[in-house]
């Protein structure tokens, strides 16, 4: 009997040190990811902020009110950039937002399985192409396509960096908003059903007022990934050195494109500067994501049906 309790003890004791093990491994888990995000905000903040201070300063407001990028003659003005990014990223959701909720909806309650069966799997092949393969497909489709119709006679414009980031923000929005749409509970429909509303008002009236706030949380992913693509962006945008985008045919420079364009060689305060650029951007990826998770938040506290 003694035996017996002396084991059950010494097993419980072994249960409650491998809890402890595995709360620790947790918390530093976790403390790895925080301090990751606050080193990289020190890190980037402290670079970014130096050419405004001391001596030898240049002006912010100069800076942030700049219309004009010429390193080689100290002028770094990025306000022509943030415009740039707006627009592109505003035209994508506009463009994005809708198709990805409709196909969400196709594929949610609409579409037979065989269809789904063929639907999915594209999509989430969509999402796996790197960012490089929709920049070579937008250099050799989309410019090629808008050259033919653009004014100024040129493709690389803000038109080609919509239509480009459009298709890329179509997975997360796709995905999410179905998941979002296939949670709402059966008795929404049958109550929708029960009180004579056809399918497309169920769907419309019900399941999407329903599932709003998991769509919305797919746009601030959606408009993520817009604000911080790179690569394929760089390679459509144009990249002017100077002036607002008059057009949906005008160049522009996004924010992200002109780090990665001039971090390679630059020095001194050039690099300075790109830093500077990188907080501008991380700031305004930052409001718009603060912004759009309240939105969220108070949907989401309305409760699921209006």
């Amino acid at each position: 009997m003694m035996k017996n309790v002396s084991n059950e003890n010494k097993t419980g004791k072994a249960i409650e040190y491998r809890e402890a093990l595995f709360k620790i491994i947790f918390l530093l888990s976790a403390l790895v990811s925080v301090l990751s995000v606050i080193a990289i905000i020190v890190f980037v903040f402290a670079k970014g902020l130096k050419p405004f201070f001391g001596n030898d300063a240049y002006s912010f407001l100069d800076f942030i009110t700049g219309l004009k990028w010429d390193p080689n003659n100290n002028v770094f003005g990025v306000f022509y950039m943030i415009v740039g990014s707006l627009l592109a990223t505003l035209g994508a959701i506009v463009l994005g937002v809708p198709i990805g909720l409709l196909t969400a909806v196709f594929i949610a309650e609409i579409a037979p399985k065989r269809i789904v069966a063929i639907l999915k799997p594209g999509i989430e092949l969509l999402a796996g192409i790197p960012s490089v393969i929709y920049g070579a497909f937008g250099l050799g489709v989309i410019v090629p396509l808008i050259n033919k119709i653009s004014p100024t006679g040129q493709g690389q414009s803000l038109l080609a960096v919509i239509c480009v980031l459009t298709i890329m923000v179509l997975p997360t929005i796709i995905s999410l908003s179905e998941s979002s749409l296939r949670a709402v509970p059966k008795s929404y429909k049958e109550a929708s059903y029960g009180l004579g509303a056809s399918k497309i008002q169920t769907i419309f009236k019900a399941i999407v007022p329903a599932a709003r706030s998991g769509i919305l949380t797919a746009t601030v992913l959606g408009i993520g990934r817009a604000i911080g693509e790179t690569m394929a962006v760089m390679m459509i945008a144009g990249n002017n050195i100077g002036g607002l985008p008059t057009s949906i045919f005008s160049k522009i420079r996004p924010l992200t494109t002109n780090i990665a364009m001039e971090m390679g060689y630059a020095s001194g305060r050039h690099q300075d500067m790109l830093f500077a650029t990188g907080v501008i951007l991380f700031t305004f990826i930052m409001a718009i994501n603060f912004t759009l998770i309240r939105i969220t938040k108070k949907l989401g506290n309305e409760g699921p049906l209006r």
